[in-house]
């Protein structure tokens, strides 16, 4: 048990010294990874929904705003949804288009 923990320090130490492992800071789109989540977030002005997906797909989202909700295709990364005063949220509808 003990060779097994030092083996996987060992090379957890090696894949950080090499840079492999995920980084906090990594960006896609708008920002950091930090500052942009994987589904419906805000800045502070804008609001946007994050498809974190590696399989290319297009999902069906419900955007939440002041009035009838409406349905929104969006492909992966971010999709800007709009200013931040008129979306209250959004959420996946489990379709794909």
């Amino acid at each position: 048990m003990r060779v097994r923990h030092s083996l996987l320090a060992v090379a957890t130490a090696a894949a950080l010294a090499l840079g492999l492992a995920p980084s906090a800071t990594a960006t896609s789109g708008h920002g950091s990874a930090v500052m942009n989540p994987c589904g419906f977030y805000e800045t502070g002005s804008d609001a946007f929904y994050n498809h974190c997906t590696r399989d290319g797909s297009h999902i069906v989202i419900e955007v939440e705003v002041f009035g009838p909700n409406y349905e929104r295709c969006v492909v992966p990364g971010d999709t800007w949804l709009g200013k931040a005063s008129r979306i209250q949220g959004a959420h996946y509808v489990n379709r794909t288009c």
